[in-house]
């Protein structure tokens, strides 16, 4: 049977892109293109590392209609569909893209309220998909009902099945979850100051790796990625500045860093992919696709520092 990587997105989403010509505050607007697509920060990760010809299997929770419109929108992309169904429903975002300016706005609505119930049968089918994972992405938000604490305990749960696990989160998830000792961690800048309390980036990722993460590979926007990890420390970054929708940009990024270490990549190379991944993912034209192409183009002009020994 063909091991895949799991990707779980407890608070998914049905992303909607408007593009209009101008966003003037106050005013109102002519949407001039709309894309609808299946999102979540797992299942954008889950998209790319089926385009780069992983089995992937996403999970979390949908329901209403705009949670089957989401699965609805999911069939035909390769991940397999194993979401768990809930009463509430599925969240929305939307992503207002400015077309003269390139800048994107972004509302997300909070997601459904999860029950007890819903939550047992989540823990039940993870357990039941650990058994035939490579690798676990762990995802985003947490919806309403879900208590601080999920993401350790799936964790937890994970590393007991010897699975690899990626944390993706935030705030109070990404503290307990990060003293759970996940294999890898990526926060962006703004999260990992959150977490150390720390503005400097290397200071920042040695401390969140003393918190219990084995590795930290934290974003920092358009300088690219830091990481920190028992075997180095190194800083990748795109050659320019991409200029477009940044909206999953950081999900690719995961999928780079994900597919990398399945493929047992040395660091430099599991860096160097998801830099470019990230940039192409910006360069795009809707939410949670990267540009092949521009992929392809970018990938060896990345820059891979060797910055020091990691501590």
């Amino acid at each position: 049977m063909t091991r895949v990587i799991l990707t779980v997105t407890l608070n998914t989403a049905l992303d909607l892109t408007y593009r209009v010509p101008a966003l003037t505050p106050h005013a109102s607007h002519r949407v001039s293109d709309v894309a609808e697509r299946p999102g979540g920060k797992g299942i954008n990760v889950a998209r790319v590392l089926a385009a780069l010809g992983h089995d992937t299997v996403v999970t979390g929770f949908a329901g209403g209609p705009s949670g089957a419109v989401l699965r609805d929108l999911l069939a035909p992309l390769g991940p397999v569909d194993a979401l768990v169904p809930v009463t509430g429903a599925t969240r929305r975002t939307v992503a207002v893209v400015d077309t003269a300016t390139g800048d994107t706005t972004q509302l997300n609505e909070p997601g459904p309220v999860i029950t007890p119930g819903e939550w047992a049968a989540f823990l039940s089918s993870y357990g039941r998909l650990l058994r035939g994972a490579r690798a676990v992405a762990l995802c985003g938000s947490l919806p309403p009902g879900v208590h601080a604490g999920a993401y350790a305990e799936l964790i937890r749960r994970a590393r007991a099945a010897g699975v690899p696990v990626l944390l993706d989160t935030s705030g109070e998830p990404l503290r307990r979850g990060v003293a759970a000792r996940p294999d890898l961690a990526k926060p962006n800048a703004d999260e990992l100051t959150q977490l150390t309390g720390s503005r400097d980036p290397l200071r920042a990722v040695h401390d969140a790796r003393r918190r219990g993460a084995r590795a930290v590979v934290a974003s920092l926007g358009p300088d690219g990625l830091l990481a920190a990890a028992p075997e180095g420390l190194w800083q990748a970054a795109p050659p320019a500045r991409a200029q477009g929708n940044p909206t999953g940009a950081g999900d690719s990024a995961v999928a780079g860093l994900l597919s990398g270490l399945v493929e047992q990549l040395p660091w430099p190379q599991r860096l160097a992919r998801a830099v470019a991944l990230s940039a192409a993912t910006v360069l795009a034209p809707a939410a949670g696709e990267f540009d092949a192409a521009a992929y392809e183009e970018l990938l060896p002009g990345i820059d891979v520092t060797t910055r020091a020994t990691a501590a």
